[in-house]
C-alpha cells in the first residue's frame, strides 16, 4: 500500500501495540474477556447472511440533489445548501429518556463543554434529553478504549476503535453489546429510517460473530485513488485524466514534475495504491469463484508489479524524500507537503477533499488560489478501483433492556439524518445565528464560535447516507461527483463483506499488515531488494496468513455446501 491505510483504516506503530507483544490492551482487556470465557463463543469463520441485515432504502424527504447519484452508488451531491430545512425525525425522539453516554474518537479539537456549547445544548432540546458525550483525540482513543474495557465502564453507546480493540472480539460483543438483530434486522429497521438508508454494504461489517452487533459509520463504498494537482497536470499538458492511457504515461508525468532542485515532487507519502489499482490488482483479498481459493494482495503479481514501479520512481527522484517511510501517526506531515505546494500527488481517503476548513479544497485554497486539487482516477485500461471505504468503524451499545436499546437507536437515528435536514444543519453547522449565518447564496458559513461547537462528533454515532457538498467551492462538489461517476463502475469485489475470520479480524490490520506495510516501504525505497518479495509473502503467511485463507475458504465453502442442498431439497 501507499504508506498508509485507506482513510478508514489508519495504522501505525503506536497503535499496533497490542498485536505483536502480548502488552497494552491484550493485557489490560484479559479480566473482561476470561470472565466471559465460559459463557461466551469461540469466535469461527462464516458467512454473513443476508437475513441478518437491514433491509435498506433510500431516503427521501423532499431535498432534490443538484447533481443525483445512481443506484449503482454514486452519491448525490449538491451545489447550494437547501434554503427550508427539514425534519428528519419526528417530534422529541428521546422526551423522558434517562441521560445517555457516549464516546467515540475525534479528529477535531476538543468541543466546549455543554454550557457553553449553543449547538450541544440545542441539539438535546430536539432530542428531549442530555447526552453525555466524551471525544477522544483519535490517537489516543485505543488507549482510552482499553481502559473502558479493563474497568468495565463501557458507555451506553461508543465507537470501536480503528485500530486496537479485543483479542476476541466476538466474544466480547456477546458478552458485553447488545444484538441490534431483534431491532434492525429486515423490516424492523423501518423504525429507524435514517439507518435504514445506509447503503447495505456498510452494514455487512456490522455483523460479528453471526449477529447484527454494530451501527456503521458508512462512507462511500471507496476511498478513492487520492488527489492530484489539475494546474501542475495542465503544465506538462495534461488537460484530462483520461490523456493517461496507462501506467507508463503515468510515470513518464511523475518524472517530468519532479525536480530536486526546486524540491518539487510528484509524490508525497505514498504512490503504490494508485499504481496497483491502475495495474488491475486486488484489493486485501481476492476470491476464486471456481476453485474457491483465496488469495492477498501481496500474492498478486500486478501488485507485485506496482511495487516494482514505485521503486524505480523512488530511485528516479520523484518522492518527497523521507515521506514515504512516514507511519500513520505522521501523516499530517506528508499531506501538509502535497497542500503546501510541494507535490503533484498525494494518496489519502476522500472524506479529507471535502471536510469544511481542514480538507484539501478549503486549505489549499487558503494557501493559494491557483492551487487546483482534484480526486484523481486509477488510469489505464486495465484499472479498477477498491471497496476500501465501506465504513470508518462501527459503533455498539451496550447491553441493556429492550426499552433501553431502542433509545439509543433513536439517538443514532437521529445521528444519521440526511444532508440538509434540520438536524443534519444542527450537527455540521449548530445554531444559526450563533454558531453561523448564510451568505448570499445561502451557504452557512460558520462563526468563530461555531467553528468550536460543532466538534462534538455526532457524526461518529452513526452515518448520513453519502452525499457531497463544498461550502467553499461548488466546482469542487462538480469534481468529487464526476470521480464517483468513473469509479463506482470500476469497483470490483471485497469478499470479506460477505465472510468472517477470526484471525484475520484480530490480526489482519494489525501485525499482518505491520509485516505488509513495513515490506513494501522497503522494497520501495530499496532497503530491501526486489529478490526477497518471495521472502517477504512466505513471512506474512506463516504469521497468520495462511489461517486467515483457511477460514474465509472454510466460510465460502460450507456456504456453497449449504446452498447446493437447499437447491437440491428445493427440487424435490
Amino acid at each position: 500500500m501507499s504508506g498508509t491505510l485507506p482513510a478508514h483504516r489508519p495504522v501505525n506503530r503506536r497503535t499496533l501495540f497490542r498485536w505483536g507483544t502480548g502488552l497494552g490492551l491484550g493485557v489490560a482487556a484479559a479480566p473482561l474477556l476470561a470472565a466471559c470465557g465460559d459463557g461466551g463463543t469461540a469466535a469461527k469463520a462464516d458467512a454473513i447472511g443476508g437475513k441478518l441485515l437491514p433491509r435498506t432504502t433510500v431516503r427521501s424527504i423532499g431535498i432534490n440533489a443538484d447533481l443525483p447519484g445512481t443506484a449503482a452508488g454514486v452519491p448525490n451531491a449538491f451545489l447550494k445548501y437547501p434554503t427550508d430545512l427539514v425534519r428528519a425525525t419526528k417530534g422529541t425522539p428521546l422526551k423522558g429518556a434517562k441521560k445517555i453516554t457516549a464516546v467515540t474518537e475525534t479528529f477535531a479539537p476538543l468541543p466546549p463543554a455543554r454550557g457553553k456549547n449553543a449547538a450541544w445544548q440545542a441539539i438535546e432540546k430536539l432530542l428531549g434529553t442530555e447526552v453525555d458525550f466524551t471525544a477522544v483525540p483519535a490517537d489516543d482513543y485505543p488507549a482510552k478504549f482499553s481502559t473502558m474495557v479493563a474497568g468495565d465502564q463501557l458507555p451506553d453507546i461508543f465507537m470501536y476503535p480503528e485500530t486496537g480493540g479485543v483479542d476476541n472480539m466476538a466474544s466480547f460483543l456477546q458478552a458485553k453489546c447488545a444484538d441490534l438483530g431483534p431491532h434492525l434486522s429486515g423490516d424492523k429497521v423501518k423504525d429507524y429510517p435514517n439507518l435504514a438508508a445506509i447503503p447495505e454494504y456498510g452494514w455487512r461489517d456490522a455483523v460479528k460473530g453471526g449477529k447484527l452487533y454494530g451501527i456503521p459509520i458508512a462512507r462511500s463504498g471507496s476511498a478513492g485513488a487520492g488527489f492530484y494537482r489539475a494546474d501542475l497536470f495542465a503544465r506538462a499538458g495534461v488537460t484530462s485524466l483520461d490523456q493517461i492511457d496507462s501506467i507508463e504515461r503515468l510515470v513518464e508525468l511523475a518524472k517530468e514534475l519532479s525536480d530536486s532542485r526546486k524540491k518539487q515532487y510528484f509524490f508525497t507519502g505514498g504512490g503504490v495504491n494508485l499504481l496497483a489499482m491502475s495495474a488491475g490488482a486486488q484489493h486485501l483479498w481476492k476470491r476464486d469463484h471456481k476453485t474457491g481459493k483465496w488469495t492477498y494482495q501481496i500474492e498478486d503479481d500486478k501488485y507485485r508489479y506496482a511495487i516494482e514501479t514505485a521503486a524505480k520512481l523512488y530511485k528516479a527522484g520523484c518522492y518527497y524524500p523521507g515521506t514515504v517511510q512516514m507511519s500513520g501517526a505522521q501523516k499530517a506531515e506528508y499531506t501538509n507537503l502535497f497542500k503546501n505546494g510541494k507535490a503533484a500527488y498525494v494518496y489519502d481517503g476522500m472524506p479529507s477533499y471535502l471536510a469544511p476548513g481542514a480538507g484539501y479544497v478549503d486549505s489549499m485554497a487558503a494557501i493559494d488560489k491557483t492551487f487546483d486539487v482534484r480526486p484523481i482516477v486509477p488510469v489505464g485500461k486495465d484499472a479498477v478501483a477498491w471497496t476500501d471505504n465501506v465504513s470508518l468503524e462501527n459503533c455498539y451499545v451496550t447491553k441493556a433492556s429492550d426499552a433501553r436499546v431502542k433509545e439509543i437507536l433513536r439517538l443514532a437515528d437521529f445521528a444519521a439524518s440526511p444532508f440538509g435536514s434540520l438536524e443534519y444543519t444542527l450537527i455540521t453547522y449548530g445554531v444559526e445565528g450563533t454558531d453561523y449565518r448564510r451568505d448570499k447564496n445561502g451557504t452557512p458559513v460558520l462563526t468563530k464560535q461555531g467553528t468550536q461547537d460543532i466538534t462534538v462528533p455526532w457524526s461518529k454515532l452513526a452515518s448520513a447516507a453519502p452525499a457531497f457538498f463544498s461550502a467553499t467551492n461548488p466546482d469542487a462538489a462538480k469534481h468529487v461527483h464526476e470521480a464517483y461517476t468513473k469509479i463506482i463502475p470500476m469497483l470490483i469485489e471485497d469478499p470479506t463483506q460477505g465472510y468472517s475470520s477470526p484471525t484475520w479480524d484480530s490480526k489482519g490490520l494489525g501485525s499482518l499488515y505491520t509485516i505488509h506495510l513495513d515490506g513494501m516501504k522497503d522494497f520501495v525505497t530499496g532497503r530491501e531488494p526486489l529478490s526477497a518479495y518471495d521472502s517477504w509473502v512466505k513471512k506474512w503467511r506463516k504469521a497468520g496468513g495462511d489461517t486467515c485463507r483457511a477460514e474465509f475458504e472454510q466460510a465460502s465453502e460450507k456456504q456453497a455446501s449449504e446452498k447446493q442442498a437447499s437447491g437440491k431439497k428445493g427440487s424435490k
